[in-house]
């Protein structure tokens, strides 16, 4: 049975500055569509997203939604102005009495809805968008980049409810493990033209290098044709006087046509060299521990890190992670405990925050300006690795022209800030590799080049990262922040440490039993006991109960008026259609309220 259209585009065309994005595009969104949009940074992904949600007009061409079908946008940078709080933006076009699914989703994503606008930060406000598109839930949901800024617990807990919605939704995100769990379909930009492929991302990148193995085929096909040709056009035309003027517009058409095509971005050129060797006991800790306040880091905390290790910390947002990392490194001394670094060490760090690259600096001056890049007596060569390169050379290298070598780091998205950074990072000698969250904002060519550069490098790696596809492939040993101060080590990556990790289903409470001095061990099934949020649902939802039957009623008397149906037949099909809608409603709101009323345990 074919699916009802969500979304149509029809013969789209778009230029910035000269250049098209898009040219004569045409795409169909349905409904029970989960798709993938990939492609790589700077492709035009978020304009085509823009342009779909009806923000970006086009040069040519038509956006055609149905009517009463709704469209739902993640904004990257959403505009808050007007909003006291993240909540009050968030429930901001919900229907009364609905608000509380603002509130669910914030304990999915992690944040608190009474947060002031004013002091929330840019991951915060994404966070409240995405709460606000999640609780809307449209018939179609345009999500970009939609973990950034994600925890594995949040990324999970999106995931579950992505897996679950009944709404169409188009994905952009740089993690495959993500997209393999969620996508249906594929569709890839590549050069302004966008191909769809009717299965999830799983096995995408197949599909795409046989595209490109096809077009290099057809490529050379077409340079040995030009090159025959061209030699008939010299050596023929002397031997005649009557030329074959066909033949000649032939091959011009030909040329043109070679010319006209458009050549595949390359892949950065990353490089990692090690330097000089370290002694094989990298770092130990002992005994650490750490607190601010009293929220407690780790405690008594042991870690042996041997030369050629490549050790992942993951945990929630704030839990320390970076804290650590300072500890093991020397930055941050422990509350108790001793890390000892080995010898020989040469530190390389990527910071989450880029705060080793100065916004109002042009990328020239970022290179130029590093101690560790100067070359002496030059303005215009930076040494990499012991060798002397021009500045715009190397920058080509990260995928940057020269027209960008004088533009402020500002000016940057933030996959070529991540790029900018690794310009640095990789330009010396290191034997030790901190990266705090590297895989933020690159596209998944440069994730698979950067995976395989570490896998090649002689030296030692930490790594903090919210990706598990790219832990699985880089980690030999995951460090698992669990709250509380307790910090375990498992052999692997993020499948092995999930696989390995404590069971949720009980929890250990001990009590001091007032009649003895034994304690007294109590097994506490996580499901008994209920959120703050969901106890507030639960208080909340007989009002919801009442207040649907109530409707219900009204509808019920309004359809049995006698000859509506051939009075109104409008009105009437309206109103079976919200009847329904509502039955739907209440038998969600009954079953919901029965879960609640068993997990509270009364």
């Amino acid at each position: 049975m074919a699916r009802a259209p969500l979304l149509q585009l029809n013969g789209i065309s778009l230029t910035f500055g000269g250049n098209p994005v898009f040219d004569d595009l045409s795409l169909v969104v349905q409904s029970g569509d989960r798709v993938a949009l990939v492609g790589r940074n700077g492709s035009g992904k978020s304009t085509l997203m823009k342009v779909m949600a009806g923000l970006v007009e086009p040069d040519k061409g038509e956006r055609v939604v149905p009517a009463g079908v709704t469209v739902g946008y993640m904004e990257q940078d959403p505009d808050l102005s007007g909003y006291a709080t993240l909540g009050d933006y968030a429930a901001s076009g919900l229907p009364e009495g609905e608000a509380y699914r603002v509130g669910m989703a914030a304990e999915g994503l992690k944040f608190r809805p009474e947060t002031p606008v004013a002091q929330a930060s840019g991951g915060e406000r994404r966070r409240a968008a995405l709460a606000k598109l999640m609780a809307e839930a449209p018939e179609l949901m345009l999500l970009d980049e939609p973990t950034n800024h994600l925890d594995i617990e949040a990324i999970e807990w999106l995931e579950a409810q992505l897996k679950g919605t009944r709404s169409a939704y188009v994905l952009i995100s740089h993690d495959r493990a993500f997209l393999r769990a969620l996508t249906r379909a594929t569709l890839w930009i590549d050069r302004g033209e966008v191909r769809r492929r009717e299965a999830g991302f799983e096995g995408f990148e197949d599909w795409r290098e046989t595209i490109w193995a096809e077009e290099d085929e057809a490529r050379h096909k077409l340079d040995r044709k030009i090159k025959a040709e061209a030699k008939w056009a010299v050596e023929g035309i002397s031997a005649r006087r009557k030329r074959n003027m066909g033949r000649v517009r032939a091959l011009q058409a030909m040329r043109a046509d070679r010319a006209a095509q458009i050549r595949r971005q390359g892949t950065a050129a990353l490089e990692l060299e090690s330097g000089p060797v370290s002694g094989k006991r990298v770092i130990e800790a002992k005994g650490l521990t750490k607190s601010f306040g009293d929220k407690l880091i780790v405690k008594n905390f042991d870690l042996r890190i041997l030369r050629g290790d490549r050790v992942a910390f993951v945990g929630p947002n704030g839990i320390g992670k970076t804290t650590l990392l300072k500890m093991l490194t020397g930055e941050v001394a422990p509350d108790a405990g001793t890390v000892t670094l080995g010898t020989n060490l040469a530190i390389a760090i990527f910071d989450q925050t880029r705060a080793q690259l100065d916004p109002e600096a042009s990328l020239w001056d970022s290179l130029t300006g590093d101690p560790a890049m100067r070359v002496s007596g030059s303005s215009d060569q930076v040494m990499v690795r012991g060798t002397p390169r021009h500045v715009v050379g190397y920058l080509k290298d990260f995928l940057f022209d020269e027209r960008q070598a004088r533009a402020p780091v500002k000016s940057l998205s933030g996959g070529e800030k991540a790029r900018l950074l690794l310009a640095r990072i990789m330009a010396r000698e290191s034997n030790l590799l901190i990266l705090d969250e590297p895989t933020n904002d690159l596209d998944v060519e440069t994730l698979d080049l950067l995976q395989d550069i570490l896998g090649e490098y002689d030296g030692t790696v930490l790594l903090v990262s919210h990706d598990r596809d790219f832990i699985d492939r880089v980690a030999t040993a995951t460090v698992a922040l669990e709250g509380k101060g307790r910090a375990t080590v498992y052999p692997g990556g993020w499948s092995d440490y999930a696989a390995q990790r404590p069971a949720p289903e009980a929890e250990i409470v001990v009590e001091t039993a007032r009649s003895t001095p034994e304690p007294k061990v109590e097994v506490k099934k996580a499901t008994e006991g209920l959120t703050f949020t969901e106890r507030k649902r639960l208080d909340a939802l007989p009002g919801v109960i009442e207040r649907l039957e109530a409707e219900i009623g009204k509808l019920n008397d309004f359809l049995s008026a006698e000859g509506l149906y051939q009075r109104e037949p409008a009105k009437f099909a309206k109103a079976s259609e919200a009847l329904a809608e509502r039955q739907t409603a209440l038998m969600e709101a009954e079953e919901e309220w029965l879960l609640l009323e068993e997990k509270s345990g009364i």
